[in-house]
């Protein structure tokens, strides 16, 4: 996406540009020190950032780099063009600096923001969108800009993780479905290799359906669906498994592959899967199609020899799944809140929900 320099100004020697390949190395280490202060350890990986900056999710994504007068990247500003009325925004100042350095980068980004969150405005011909911005529960500098910038603390969401165990978790080990209930990975044309789309339509509408009673639920094109979860690197057909209670597709989930982090003598550790959704549908409610999800998917992480598993659920989620996940050996590893402020091409205004 290409847009226009405009607005806020930034302090006097700082210089502010759209990152290329030659930067993603910087936004790595950035992000990774923002995570270590914010959190307690890094997680950031360069095939995310690049994925973001320069690979398939760039053209859905806004970015900005500033430097300082010695050239250090200090901050990295993100506008994600999520679908139709949802714009992810990111702000990251490096946790290095004082507030009083700090304060007037992170009062540029927030503005900066606003300018990038028009133009996707303007690329799509709407008028209002939700910026969709966030925080570390353990971040309060971070939270305190984003009071100030006008966003409102919409919602926790409690970030699990469970180990993988190949034996104890083999697909050997795990109980049989209930009568009815079939789950498999999405098929696979064999001539072409692509996804069969009748799958991948159930997978989309089973989770439109699943979540419509969620909080802050949205509707999202299959065209939208499809497209921002193949932007991820770790995206994989093979991690998408549907499932079908009497013949009716009923329940769906989709994770990816995490790579695994190199520990001090640059070493990798063995990958992780995460899962981006898991969903039934309310008609099948009741008929152990999540839980046979989920043994699913740790199945198939053990047969990978993954480390884990992880996941994120809404802290007040109406369907008690925070439960079902402590159940089968999910933990929480660390919380993160979302923010939301609306926006419009005449102006903003702070949003509750």
């Amino acid at each position: 996406m290409n847009y226009a320099g405009a607005g806020p100004t930034l302090p006097t020697g700082y210089q502010a540009y759209a990152p290329g390949p030659e930067d993603v190395d910087d936004l790595v280490r950035l992000l990774s020190r923002h995570q270590r202060e914010a959190r307690g350890w890094p997680g950031a990986d360069s095939l995310n950032v690049e994925a973001e900056v320069t690979g398939r999710g760039a053209n859905t994504h806004l970015h900005e780099i500033v430097r300082d007068p010695q050239g250090t990247a200090r901050l990295w500003i993100s506008c994600h063009d999520r679908a139709a009325g949802r714009v992810l925004a990111g702000v990251t100042v490096d946790p290095r600096l004082r507030d009083s350095e700090a304060d007037p980068l992170a009062g540029y980004a927030f503005a900066r923001v606003e300018d990038l969150g028009r133009d996707v405005l303007q690329a799509r011909g709407m008028e209002r969108t939700q910026l969709d911005s966030g925080a570390f529960a353990d971040d309060p500098r971070q939270q305190r800009w984003l009071r100030e910038a006008g966003y409102t603390h919409v919602r926790d969401w409690w970030q699990m993780v469970r180990p993988v165990d190949p034996a104890r978790d083999s697909v050997a080990e795990q109980p049989a479905l209930r009568d009815g209930v079939v789950i498999r990975r999405v098929r696979r044309d064999d001539g072409v290799g692509l996804p069969d789309a009748t799958d991948l339509h159930d997978v989309h509408l089973v989770l439109e359906e699943s979540f419509a009673d969620h909080f802050n639920s949205y509707r999202e094109t299959f065209e939208e669906f499809v497209s921002r979860l193949r932007e991820d690197p770790g995206h994989r057909w093979d991690h998408w498994w549907l499932a079908t209670v009497d013949g009716q597709p009923a329940g769906a989930l989709v994770a990816v592959t995490v790579p695994g982090s190199l520990d001090e003598n640059d070493v990798a550790g063995p990958d992780s899967t995460y899962i981006d959704y898991v969903g039934v549908h309310r008609r099948a409610r009741g008929r152990g199609v999540a839980k046979g999800l989920l043994r699913t998917v740790i199945a198939d992480a053990a047969s990978r020899h993954r480390a884990s598993v992880a996941l994120e659920v809404d802290a007040d989620s109406p369907t008690g799944a925070h439960g079902l996940y402590l159940s089968l050996g999910w933990s929480t590893a660390y919380t993160t809140q979302s923010w939301h402020r609306d926006l419009s091409l005449a102006g903003s205004e702070t949003v509750a929900g």
